[in-house]
């Protein structure tokens, strides 16, 4: 047993540096959760002859899992201000491995559909790692810890595809659930061991801690503003790697491994979290938010050439498009966390969920609308879609600013 686990901490500031060891175990367990919410969308091709499913029913794989991770946000991540975070991270890890482990079990598409809205559910553990890791820094290095840790998140996020999109193409879709679930497990544990006992922020009872969610969100416009700028970079984001799998395909016939491939590219513009938060520590995070919807405009602005360029140069285009606007969004995000964490240090269980409620609310219209993009006219709408979510986002931090 670690010597932390004996200790205890509070919600507020802490002085004392977070160990090297604890904020890696921090980043890779916020990264393998949140990966499993992406696992599926390079292998939804695969997955839907495995099941014999159509092309609107495989659709749903990715849409319930975030719709499952909004819904296991909003009432479950406001546990952690009540109870131990340690051992509410401890519990989740459990059901998330027994979800995935479930769900390479499946037989059809329709227990696919269910077993995917509960590995969202479980997924949100990594919404409890990150204000765990807000509670430990020292107020003065919440940025860049929070950033640090962020990184692992965003990076799970991103080469999730790469992977799930090699290990469907050369072992199964299955087997990548199977090792997916092993990894949670192990990670899962790792966790319990290093982090320390959390105390409660809160002694509410559970009905009146999700009352409390809707005192803070008339409380705090700044909070309004980072959700609502951010959901709407959630939906460009979403439309976009959602549908780009189907696109390769239709478009230059390349696989699952190629089209989660381009996940490194994306991987690229996630590892600048930690510079964003330092920005955010030293220059404020509401310019960063700026800057960063304003990067996620241009990004996704800059496909609409891509009917003038050869079949590589479209690919590079792609590719660089995909660094850009995940750079914006990573760094939008690590700077409203840092801003949220701020208004109300014992209430950061439940600031964290009302901005990724609404984030993957974001992501979930984001799917749904980017597979009707796709459909109905083609990539250049969905690129459309993207650029209108940036500037939408834009619009939000600008007239938040000016206030």
């Amino acid at each position: 047993m670690s010597s932390l686990e004996c200790t205890s901490v509070n919600t507020g500031a802490v002085e004392t540096p977070i160990p090297g060891k604890m904020v890696f175990t921090l980043a890779a367990g916020a990264g393998l959760a949140v990966a499993s919410i992406y696992y599926s969308q390079p292998m939804l091709q695969v997955m839907g002859a495995s099941l014999h499913a159509n092309v609107s029913s495989t659709g749903l794989v990715p849409t319930l899992t975030q719709i499952g991770y909004a819904v296991g946000i909003f009432f479950l991540i406001p546990l952690g201000d009540r109870f131990d975070r340690r051992l509410v991270i401890l519990v989740k890890s459990l059901l998330l491995a027994m979800a995935l482990w479930l769900c390479s079990l499946a037989g059809n598409i329709h227990v696919m559909l269910l077993t995917s809205l509960s590995i969202g559910i479980a997924a949100t553990m990594a919404q409890d790692i990150v204000p765990a890791s807000a509670a430990l820094a020292p107020e003065r290095q919440r940025g860049k810890t929070v950033g640090t840790v962020m990184t692992g998140l965003l990076v799970g996020i991103l080469l999730s595809r790469v992977v799930s999109g090699f290990v469907a193409q050369v072992l199964g879709w299955r087997e990548l659930y199977e090792l997916a679930a092993l990894s949670i497990a192990l990670i899962g544990v790792a966790l319990w061991r290093v982090l320390p006992s959390f105390a409660p922020g809160a002694q509410l009872s559970y009905p009146a801690l999700l009352h409390s969610m809707w005192q803070l969100w008339r409380r705090y416009p700044a909070l309004r503003s980072a959700a609502v700028a951010q959901g709407l970079l959630s939906i460009g984001f979403s439309a976009f790697w959602s549908t780009l799998a189907i696109m390769l395909h239709d478009a230059y016939g390349l696989g699952s491994a190629s089209a989660g491939a381009f996940g490194l590219a994306g991987a690229a513009g996630a590892l600048a979290a930690p510079l964003s938060g330092m920005l955010s520590d030293r220059h404020g995070p509401g310019r960063v938010t700026q800057v960063g919807s304003a990067i996620v405009a241009v990004s996704f602005a800059l496909m609409f050439a891509l009917p003038w360029l050869p079949v590589e140069g479209q690919l590079a285009l792609i590719a660089i498009s995909a660094i850009g606007f995940d750079l914006g969004i990573q760094a939008t995000l690590i700077a409203h966390q840092t801003l949220i964490y701020g208004l109300q240090p014992e209430a950061r269980g439940r600031l964290n969920a009302l901005l990724f409620t609404v984030v993957f609310v974001g992501m979930a219209v984001g799917s749904a609308l980017g597979s009707i993009a796709l459909e109905k006219a083609g990539w250049p709408a969905v690129v459309g879609l993207s650029v209108l979510a940036g500037i939408g986002s834009l619009i939000v931090r600008l007239g938040r600013g000016a206030r």
